[in-house]
Formats: C-alpha cells, sequence, structure tokens
C-alpha cells in the first residue's frame, strides 16, 4: 500500500511538472535545488554589499552568456519576493552581432520569461580597425553606452553579471601582470554619468554552480559573442589564449590543491593589513611606509 501510494504521489508530480511552463520550472530551481549555492549567495551579496534599496530602477544588463541571463532570472526573484520595491528593465545592447548570435538572446529571452529591450550600436565597426587593445575600447565602449541608454529609460544603477571567479581572476591578473593589489568592486559609482551606479548582485555566486544550473535544465547560451574574434583569442570571455583564460586555469589548479584557497583570495581584499603594505594610493595621494615611520617609531617609545 505505501509502495502504491509512492507511486501515486510520483504520477502528480511528474503531472504537475509537464504542465508547468519551462521556465516556472528554471524559476523554481534557483530557490529550491540551488538555493543554497545560487539564490543565498546572490541574496547575501546583495545585503552585504547593500546592491539594491527602496524606489531603484535597475537596468539589468544581458550579453546573452549564462552569467547575465541567471542575473536576470535573479533579479527578476528578488524584486517577486523581497521586501523592498523597485523597478527593472532588461536591457540587451547589440554592438554589431552576427544573426545567429542576436536570434539565440531573443530565443533565450523568451524561453526564460525575461521581457528585454533592445538596442542597437555600431561597436564592433568602430574597433574593427584598431590594433592596439581593441577588446579594452570595446568594453569601455560598451560600458559608455550601457550608462547612456539606462539613464535614458529612468534607471538609476546598472546590473552586470559578473560573479565570484571574476573577482578573483581580477585579484590575481592585478598582482601578476599589473603589479598591484586591486580588484573588481561589487558596486560603483560612474565617472561619467552622474547618479548612476553600477552593482555586481552576483558577487559570491561561483562560476561552476551557474555551468551546474545552465546543464541541469539543458540551457543553450552564446559563450563569446565577438564578431572580431569568433574563436575567442582575444576577448576576455573564457576563451582562447587571454590571461583572464589564464588565471581561470590556475585559479582551478589552487582549487585541486586546496579548496579553501579561492575564499582566501577573495578575503584577502576584504582584509588589508595597512601596517604590512609598503605603499598604497587613492586618487589624491601618493603613501609610502617611509613617510611616517620614524614617528610611528617614536610614538612606541
Amino acid at each position: 500500500m505505501i509502495y502504491k501510494m509512492g507511486s501515486l504521489q510520483s504520477t502528480k508530480k511528474r503531472k504537475w511538472y509537464n504542465e508547468m511552463e519551462r521556465y516556472e520550472e528554471i524559476e523554481r530551481s534557483i530557490i529550491t535545488k540551488y538555493r543554497k549555492p545560487l539564490w543565498k549567495k546572490f541574496i547575501n551579496g546583495v545585503n552585504d554589499y547593500k546592491l539594491i534599496s527602496e524606489g531603484d530602477k535597475i537596468a539589468v544588463c544581458i550579453s546573452g552568456g549564462k552569467d547575465s541571463m541567471l542575473l536576470a532570472k535573479l533579479m527578476q526573484e528578488v524584486q517577486r519576493h523581497g521586501k523592498m520595491q523597485f523597478e527593472l528593465v532588461f536591457l540587451v545592447m547589440d554592438p554589431g552581432y552576427n544573426e545567429i548570435n542576436r536570434q539565440t538572446i531573443i530565443n533565450n529571452a523568451k524561453l526564460l520569461n525575461i521581457p528585454i529591450t533592445i538596442f542597437e550600436t555600431k561597436i564592433y565597426d568602430i574597433v574593427a580597425g584598431v590594433e592596439a587593445s581593441p577588446c579594452y575600447l570595446c568594453a569601455r565602449m560598451r560600458r559608455g553606452y550601457l550608462y547612456k541608454r539606462a539613464q535614458a529609460l529612468g534607471c538609476n544603477k546598472i546590473a552586470l553579471g559578473h560573479h565570484f571567479d571574476d573577482v578573483i581572476e581580477t585579484i590575481l591578473l592585478g598582482m601578476l601582470y599589473g603589479g598591484q593589489i586591486q580588484t573588481m568592486m561589487p558596486k560603483l559609482h560612474s565617472t561619467n554619468h552622474p547618479g548612476m551606479q553600477l552593482i555586481r548582485p552576483m558577487y559570491l555566486v561561483k562560476e561552476a554552480d551557474i555551468i551546474a544550473w545552465k546543464n541541469h535544465h539543458e540551457l543553450q547560451f552564446i559563450q563569446c559573442a565577438c564578431r572580431l574574434t569568433e574563436n575567442c583569442t582575444l576577448c576576455d570571455n573564457g576563451g582562447g589564449g587571454s590571461k583572464r583564460q589564464e588565471m581561470k586555469v590556475l585559479i582551478k589548479k589552487f582549487r585541486q590543491t586546496n579548496p579553501s584557497i579561492d575564499m582566501n583570495i577573495f578575503r584577502s581584499v576584504h582584509d588589508v593589513n595597512l601596517t604590512t603594505i609598503i605603499g598604497y594610493h587613492d586618487k589624491t595621494m601618493q603613501y609610502n611606509f617611509l613617510d611616517d615611520y620614524d614617528s610611528k617609531g617614536a610614538d612606541l617609545c
């Protein structure tokens, strides 16, 4: 009898899932199956860094990859179930995608029930003739266009899909190739668009968990939409021979050695001991430990 009841419950459950729209099943998994690695980490990031405020109008910027698509779903969930009232716009900037990539974004947005707003730019055409650092120029222009369009729509913030792995990769890139300690900030005030802020709500979400969510639902997102480098050898989106890809490989090795290393890299920029730093700077000053070394020594006597 117990077996029969279990079978009946399973049948009802399967029927219920079949009747659900696919996007509802995907949404539900975020707060059930992936509650701890995705939803909880997302909420912790939003709360810890105070990323969303009452009355915000946020442009969620969608590139078409797994990260920005998940970000859109997470933002929909927190708007639906959160305590604060705020508005969302799902903004897709087309810098000159090929037709397949553009249609893939449209199809995925429809599948996931994300009401996107698309606008066109000619960024790929502009950077096509640039030999030195075309990816840097492209990224700067994309950011500028997103700020401008979001502000025109009445938004005060743009949300990007950078995640935990992007943060620690940036820390290592700064140390190994930039000769400095720096990181990707969870939020920033725009210097060129007064009143606008950039937020990164997936700051604590690990890439492996995003991939697990994507694979579980058999979702297919674009990986690199760069029309100029179709094989991703130059773009920093996980492909080819980019410096960021080098950091991905390095971090993978670290995790195999000790699974705590990635979190220690992350925490290193949250707990900087200035008494053991040779020098640091901000926009107004440059400091060297020798500047007040003798006076500090005298204070200890």
